[in-house]
């Protein structure tokens, strides 16, 4: 969806494209992506810096190496954010996976922006394997144009992991995500709140098809 579609679509929430960002992580520079909003976004978000129900400026996603050995991710995304020149509330994710090859899939208004790495995919109620952790992390930020309740934006993020793992098993991937995986939901902060994001509800099964779209490209690519 470009720009000028999302603007005559969304007057009072424009999907926010991400820009992309540097940081610097052991000598070396990394990309990031950056979500900038005109205005707060409501937001439930398991991201490593700024997760749970907030409400939003910006929103970092930063790749770091398949070595990272921070034990203090939220104090890292906050120096990256700081340095990146982003002010106020936002929240940060983090990835192993290469940002620059994000893949964009929208379905009725509704946005899911998805960096897709599945070096060890795993089924979420198998037990853990013995031998190292190989990174891989699926993140993914969507945006709706509508406000969503407390309790939908809790659905909102079941929907968008069904909606992963449905992609995951159509491209034959042998799991339902990795370990590390993240996800945000963004909506809009004004106007009356919808009260379900199931994938059975009008906004749910957009949100669900444009996250299977968005994951689905980004392992095809």
């Amino acid at each position: 969806m470009s720009e000028e579609a999302c603007s005559q679509a969304w007057p009072a929430c424009l999907a926010a494209n991400p820009t992309l960002g540097q940081h610097r992580y052991g000598g070396r520079l990394l990309p990031s992506l950056i979500w900038r909003f005109g205005s707060h976004r409501r937001a439930i978000s398991s991201a490593v810096s700024g997760g749970g129900l907030s409400v939003v400026r910006w929103i970092l996603n930063a790749q770091v190496p398949s070595d990272y050995s921070r034990t203090d991710p939220a104090a890292h995304v906050a120096e990256i954010a700081t340095a990146s020149g982003l002010a106020g509330s936002g929240a940060g994710l983090l990835t192993a996976c290469d940002v620059r090859s994000y893949r964009r899939a929208s379905d009725g208004e509704v946005v899911a922006d998805a960096t897709v790495g599945i070096a060890q995919p795993i089924w979420a109620a198998a037990d853990a394997p013995p031998g190292d952790y190989r990174p891989g992390t699926i993140n993914l930020v969507v945006q709706l144009p509508v406000r969503l309740s407390e309790a939908a934006l809790v659905n909102a993020v079941a929907t968008a992991a069904e909606a992963k793992a449905q992609a995951l098993w159509q491209a034959r991937v042998p799991g339902t995500g990795t370990a590390t995986d993240a996800v945000c939901v963004l909506c809009s902060s004004d106007g009356p709140a919808e009260s379900f994001a199931g994938p059975r509800s009008v906004w749910g099964g957009r949100l669900a098809r444009a996250v299977y779209a968005a994951v689905l490209a980004g392992l095809e690519a």
